[in-house]
């Protein structure tokens, strides 16, 4: 993006017009001076002011690998905001590379621990994370699959976690961007059936310390400090830079499997947190065209961590497209999943889907293309906005989430789940949007496994530290019959069917399934449903103990979804394009529809051919006769014949699905 009358670019960037010269820009608009600091050396040099509180310098270019941060001075008014402390080295907000820990110290504060109304002059720099100067890599020729909204399959995963057990990975690559793309790990996404890798955070992220105090650390990432360097702790082959041409590598080598790749992004809030948080980058040289501040210098909090992005601030617009941007065009990014999406639609008080920023990205040449999934809420005034926001952006469906749980436990009425099934229409069908812009899920990392979605009742979280208290207790689990590990065989049985069932109405409902990592092999987190800090085998893959019958029940469900395209249509179906029937073939009644003691169901996508979903989500076994000669293609339990005829029906256990093919009329 340009910059203000001719400004160079925003950062730390090599002078295009002049080789062996470098350019910087750096914003904060109250501050009286502003030094920028080359952390090895301790060379400083000061910028000069420019329009609008922008500060520029121009200088020899620094060696590759260098490493800097800004030394603001000016107002200290923590009661206004203004909390400019040159005693506190700040990142560099536009830095491609990032290098370094945070670490637990009273000097990553701008005030005084016994009064935080007092400055603190301690030096931060030992303590908190280095930008990295590098200069941006060379273009290079990017192939994107560019799948289809409707082909679409997302696999939400980790990149530490997904190899860091991995035993066909070098070790020294287990757990980074490199490991993520060797040839076994991206043999087996292809050979599994999913077109799109999601990885959570991967943008430099900091762990908060409140979670080093306990020994622990931020496991998923969404703590960023970073919005242009991929996290540093995913490189295998070094942190100066070298994570940049490691993270592109990575998704060149998907792409050329034919795999997008969409990364969570956290443009909702930052690691420095409230008032008491660690001052780092923004809160030093721009803190009210940053956040959301309240009265008294304390920050508005609609996103439950601390602070929240003011991103309608024409600064904050500038640097999350031009973010966005570069992600695209020279990382090599297929789309983007933002983390309570909400916020960045905030305007004022109000939450508005046609904010600036949301605007900006639909109309953008670059991020119109690619694909925007939002979270659509936040825990602020207003911030449920499911279903509301404008295309071309999809939706995380947590009602699809919610009904599809609970229809697996035997709870819910027929007309809910029947919504679901067919692309969530209340929801979606409105401003031209389409059954694809919902994105369905029952899992994510958020919450429990598939696995321990039916094995446990309660959350075990005492792993965190928080005695259990963190984490949500509207999980809609059921654990069969005996909480967590059993070898009850009636509880093993129906947790297998129940699993297998929930699998299959996620892959074969109209909408885009996303599936969490480890749900098709069976993976636990042994009942905890908030892993956020556990970055061990708690919430690594364990490669060694993969359930492949679960694997290859989920590779036949995906070949079942590509194959018979009524069931990802395009368009929101139509009432001649659904027809409802009970167990014994005959069509729905009202009264059965919404009945929730009702719990067999026959739906018919009519198409060519015309496909039955026969779901029983009941505790007994039940005979289905089908409303047309159909032939079984998928069952999720073994089901017997009913009748001499194999097209009449058949015997369908508890908590199962079968997929029939509506035979040609003679």
């Amino acid at each position: 993006m340009r910059t203000p009358e001719g400004l160079p670019p925003m950062g730390l960037r090599p002078d295009a017009d002049n080789p062996g010269r470098a350019t910087v820009n750096y914003f904060a608009p109250a501050a009286d001076r502003v030094e920028i600091e080359f952390t090895e050396s301790g060379t400083r040099v000061d910028l000069t002011p420019g329009p609008y509180g922008h500060w520029t310098g121009e200088f020899a270019e620094p060696e590759r690998g260098a490493t800097y941060g800004f030394r603001v001075s000016g107002p200290w008014e923590p009661q206004y905001g203004l909390r400019l402390n040159p005693a506190k080295l700040l990142v560099d907000p536009y830095a491609l590379s990032m290098t370094g820990e945070l670490h637990v110290n009273d000097a990553i504060h701008s005030y005084q621990m016994q009064d935080p109304e007092l400055i603190d002059d301690a030096d931060s720099s030992p303590f908190v994370p280095h930008s990295v100067y590098v200069p941006p890599l060379p273009a290079t020729p990017n192939a994107p699959p560019r799948i289809p909204w409707d082909r679409t399959v997302i696999y939400e995963t980790h990149v530490k976690g997904f190899t860091k057990l991995h035993p066909g990975i070098p070790e020294e690559l287990r757990g980074s961007y490199a490991g993520l793309a060797q040839e076994p790990v991206i043999d087996y996404l292809v050979d599994l059936g999913v077109t799109s890798i999601e990885l959570l955070p991967v943008q430099h992220y900091v762990p908060e310390p409140m979670l080093l105090g306990r020994g622990l650390t931020n496991y998923w990432g969404y703590n960023p400090i970073g919005y242009f360097a991929p996290h540093a702790a995913y490189a295998a082959g070094g942190q100066r830079g070298e994570q940049i041409a490691e993270f592109r590598d990575m998704a060149d080598a998907l792409h050329a499997a034919g795999l997008e790749v969409i990364v969570d992004v956290v443009y909702n809030h930052t690691a420095e947190g409230d008032h008491l948080g660690p001052t780092l980058a923004w809160k030093g040289s721009a803190n009210a065209d940053t956040y959301w501040m309240l009265d008294g210098g304390m920050y508005d909090n609609p996103t439950g961590c601390g602070n929240a992005i003011r991103a309608e601030s024409p600064r904050m617009v500038e640097l999350i497209l031009s973010s966005l941007r570069y992600w695209v065009t020279d990382l090599h990014v297929d789309g983007f999943r933002f983390d309570l999406a909400s916020t960045l639609a905030r305007t004022s008080a109000m939450v508005t889907t046609w904010a600036p920023v949301l605007s900006a990205m639909a109309a953008d040449p670059v991020l119109s293309q690619v694909k925007l999934i939002a979270e659509p809420w936040d825990i602020g005034i207003g911030g449920y906005q499911a279903g509301n926001f404008p295309g071309p952006w999809a939706e995380w469906n947590d009602v699809f989430r919610g009904t599809v749980r609970d229809t697996w436990r035997s709870i819910g009425s027929l007309s809910e789940l029947g919504a679901r099934l067919t692309g969530s229409a209340d929801r979606f069908a409105h401003n031209g949007r389409r059954p694809y812009h919902s994105i369905n899920f029952i899992t994510a990392h958020d919450g429990f496994t598939l696995a321990d979605l039916v094995s446990y009742n309660e959350k075990h979280n005492e792993a965190n530290g928080e005695n259990n208290n963190d984490g949500s207790n509207d999980n809609r689990s059921w654990n069969g019959g005996a909480e967590g590990p059993t070898d009850d065989p009636d509880v093993l049985k129906n947790r297998r069917a129940r699993q297998r069932s929930l699998l299959a109405t996620l892959i074969l409902s109209a909408g885009t399934p996303m599936i969490l990592s480890g749900d098709e092999s069976g993976r636990t987190q042994q009942g905890n449903n908030n892993v956020y800090c556990q970055d061990n085998e708690l919430s690594w893959t364990d490669w060694g103990a993969l359930d492949e019958d679960l694997i290859e029940w989920t590779k036949l469900l995906l070949q079942i979804r590509d194959r018979y395209s009524v069931l990802r249509p395009e368009i929101h179906p139509s009432p001649d394009d659904l027809h409802w029937f009970n167990e014994e073939g005959t069509v729905l009644t009202s009264e059965q529809w919404n009945n929730p003691d009702v719990r067999v169901v026959q739906a018919m996508f009519t198409g060519d051919p015309s496909v039955l979903l026969c779901l029983n989500t009941g505790p007994e076994p039940v005979e289905m006769t089908f409303p047309m000669p159909a032939r079984v293609v998928l069952a999720s339990e073994d089901v017997t014949l009913t009748g001499v005829d194999p097209s009449a029906g058949v015997k369908v256990p508890c908590y199962s699905i079968v997929v029939a093919e509506v035979l040609p009329e003679d």
